[in-house]
Formats: structure tokens, sequence, C-alpha cells
């Protein structure tokens, strides 16, 4: 249970968007009747929400004594399957016992009549989140900075070494053939989504499509691996304590998930539009570059794969990201959602299909 001091501010949260705003009186008491630890749920907490997440809600429901986070999926047109708060609360629930790095789950609502939607509630994982840039109180030399970034690509290795058996998540996937369902879902869900001021993306799903390959494996995959979901060390903050959000965690190919990952990988001499959309601090010097970061994590695994093998993972992986923006967009553009922070992901999304298309054009040359 974390206990906040007084008086503690917890980056990120801030005022919530009235857009976003629930009863809080009416959370408070459904808790107080279904938390399995109900110490210190007395009273209404005060409500913050995290400005960080582009997808499922997050807030800070904060008490005398203890701090909650709750999770919520957001407003207006949803990918189907998307946003299932049960099956996050159930993955991080089954993991806790194999994998130390997930909070420790408070309850589940599945009663729509309490604030308009399913909700989830954990407890707050106190600790630094490399966002953007890193916390203002963490000060890291270029050596420790390369330290915090082999620790994070070495969790990810950690985290597709899991044990699903045994931590009772064999049904959490659909087995083989995770490559080809990747392929056509993500495609079917960007043509839906897609708005007239961005790219078709025709000739990159048609290059994934042809040169799809076999599953490598199937192992737990967190599908949503960035920086500024992992919790670091408050006294050593280049050792990861948590990992956040695992809304799209399943069983997969864990190359899939790495590809993923490093699609966010923004370097310091990337063109200066990419790097406007920069949102973890891979440009520090220390970081390694995406190919480093990539061959670590390879060798770490024990994978052996050429260049022109993982071109396909690279490029998946920013097309799937360029669908998430698109996907997020497409609110914004019909007026589900007036968050200001979301107005150019149009942009981004035209953006990653050049860069799909530059690494096509490499691959087949």
């Amino acid at each position: 249970m974390s206990e906040p001091s007084a008086g503690e501010r917890v980056p990120g949260a801030r005022e919530v968007r009235a857009e976003d705003a629930f009863d809080a009186a009416a959370v408070a008491e459904w808790l107080r009747g279904h938390a399995g630890a109900p110490d210190g749920l007395d009273g209404v907490p005060e409500v913050r929400q995290f400005s960080g997440g582009a997808s499922n809600l997050t807030y800070l429901l904060r008490y005398p004594g203890r701090d909650l986070i709750l999770r919520r999926p957001p407003a207006g047109r949803k990918a189907a399957g998307a946003h299932d708060m049960g099956r996050e609360y159930r993955v991080q629930s089954r993991l806790a016992p194999v994998f130390p790095y997930v909070p420790a789950m408070v309850a589940f609502c599945a009663d729509t009549s309490v604030i308009g939607s399913e909700f989830y509630v954990m407890e707050r994982m106190a600790g630094p989140i490399p966002r953007k840039e890193l916390p203002p109180d963490v000060s890291l030399s270029p050596e420790e900075v390369r330290r915090l970034c082999v620790n994070v690509l070495d969790l990810l290795a950690d985290l597709h070494s899991v044990d699903t058996g045994a931590a009772g998540l064999g049904g959490f996937g659909r087995g083989e053939g995770y490559v080809a369902r990747q392929v056509a879902g993500w495609s079917k869900r960007y043509r839906g989504a897609r708005t007239w001021n961005v790219g078709s993306f025709e000739k990159v799903m048609a290059w994934l499509d042809a040169n799809q390959p076999r599953d490598r494996r199937t192992c737990l995959i967190h599908n949503d691996f960035r920086f500024d979901n992992v919790v670091l060390d408050s006294r050593d903050p280049t050792r990861p304590v948590g990992l956040l959000d695992w809304e799209m965690a399943t069983l997969g190919d864990p190359l899939m998930d790495l590809g993923g990952a490093l699609a966010y990988w923004v370097e310091a001499d990337d063109g200066l539009l990419f790097r406007q959309f920069r949102r973890q601090p891979t440009h520090l010097e220390g970081m390694l570059t995406r190919a480093e970061a990539r061959d670590h994590y390879l060798e770490r695994s024990g994978i052996e794969l050429t260049e022109r093998e993982w071109a396909f993972y690279e490029v998946f992986g920013l097309f799937r990201l360029a669908v998430i923006c698109q996907q997020i967009y497409y609110r914004y553009h019909h007026k589900q959602t007036t968050n200001p922070a979301f107005r150019f992901f149009w942009l981004a999304c035209r953006l990653l299909e050049r860069r799909c298309r530059g690494i096509i054009r490499r691959a087949e040359g």
C-alpha cells in the first residue's frame, strides 16, 4: 500500500478535465464495499487526472493516508475488443505472483451504473516515471542513462520469459498465427479510422501482408512497452521497479513487442518533425540507438535475426503506432474528445507512413 506524505505532489496528476470527470462519491462508496483491503478508504478522495495517457483514462484517488489509481475507458468510438478493464485487471492479478513489477490490484467494477463505464482500482506505485524528459529530481550521467536503458530492455526480456502456465495466463491469447492476425487486424483498424487528411498506408499494408514471417514463439507480451510506462526506484533511478498500462497485453510473438517498443524510440539525430513527437527520453546522451537496443535485446534473448528479417518488425511497429495515433485522432476529429494534445496526431500518422516506406525501400534495395 502506498502512503503519501503530507503535501506530496504526484508528477503528472492535474485537475480533471470536465469531459473526463466522474462521481467521486459514488466510487468511494463502491470501493468501501468491494476493496479487499478497505483500510484508509473513509470519506471521498481528492481526484486528479494523469495527462500523459492517450488511450484509457487514468486518475489519482488521494485519501489522507493512501494513494490509489483508477483506470477507465475513454468516451467515444472504440475499436472492438479495446479498453477491456476486466481483462487488464485479471492480467495483472495473475501476473503478480511470478512477475514482481505489476501494481497490486484493489478491485474491478463491472457495474457501469457507478460512473458510466467499467473501471478498476489499483495501488499507486510510487517512484519516478521517465516521460518526455526525466523527472526534475532525477539527474543521471551518460553512464547511468545507459545503465537505465539496458535495465529497461532487460525488463522486457524478463517479461517475455515468464511462465504463462504458472501464472494462469495460458488462455489470454489465440495461439499460432499471431503475426498474421496482427497484420490483418491493424490494417482493418486503420482503414476504419482513416480521415481525409492522412495517407492510405495501402503500400505499407500490402508489404506487411506479403512479407510476414511465421511466429518465432509465443510468450506474454506487453504490447505498449515504453519508458513512460516504467516506474523507477526512487533510491536508484536506473533500476525499474514497476511496469504499468497492461491494456493490450496478450500472448504473442516477442519480436512484435520489441518492434512496437522501438517505434517510440526517437533519437537525438532524428528529423526535426519526428523529434516533435518524442514522448520518452531516448534522446539523452548515453541512450542506446534503436539498432543498439535491438541488438542488446536479441543477444539477451538468444535470438538471431538478419537486418532484412528485422525490417518487417520495425515497419510493423511503426505502422501499428500510426494506427494508434489515427484512432485517437479520429476521436478528436469527430469531436468525441477536445483534448488539444491530439490535434496534430494526423501529422504523426503521415510521418510514420513516410518512415515505413523508407525502411521498405532499403529492405527491398
